[in-house]
């Protein structure tokens, strides 16, 4: 088992609720300190990473989504969607941005297998 700190996020909320910008906000700060970040978006969590969704701002004092995603992403963090969560909105893989993997919870289940710390916004 690698010494790197994991750390999963469950992102459950999108567009209408604050706590999906605390989501990206703190994978920014695990990343900052050094954790290996993995998202998971489940349910409405999904829309945020469909093309132009970003651009929202939930909390002015933070950046936009889009940014803290990208920050995310240029990090080499995954971000993985639930692909009945996806499939149930009528995305198709093309409907999201670069970086991101439609894979279920076993792939994010293999994460915590490893000692991630797990925390759901």
């Amino acid at each position: 088992m690698s010494d790197t700190k994991k750390l999963v996020i469950v992102v459950t909320n999108g567009f209408d609720n604050e706590r999906s910008s605390v989501a990206w906000s703190v994978a920014n700060g695990g990343i900052g300190m050094g954790f290996e970040v993995t998202m998971f978006l489940v349910s409405s969590g999904v829309d945020w990473v469909r093309k132009g969704a970003g651009v929202a701002q939930l909390n002015p004092f933070d950046p936009t989504v889009g940014e803290m995603m990208q920050n995310v992403i240029d990090s080499g963090a995954s971000i993985l969607v639930c692909p009945p969560c996806a499939r149930v909105r009528g995305y198709q893989p093309s409907d999201f941005i670069d970086g991101v993997d439609i894979a279920g919870s076993a792939a994010m289940l293999g994460v915590v297998s490893e000692g991630a710390s797990t925390l759901t916004f």
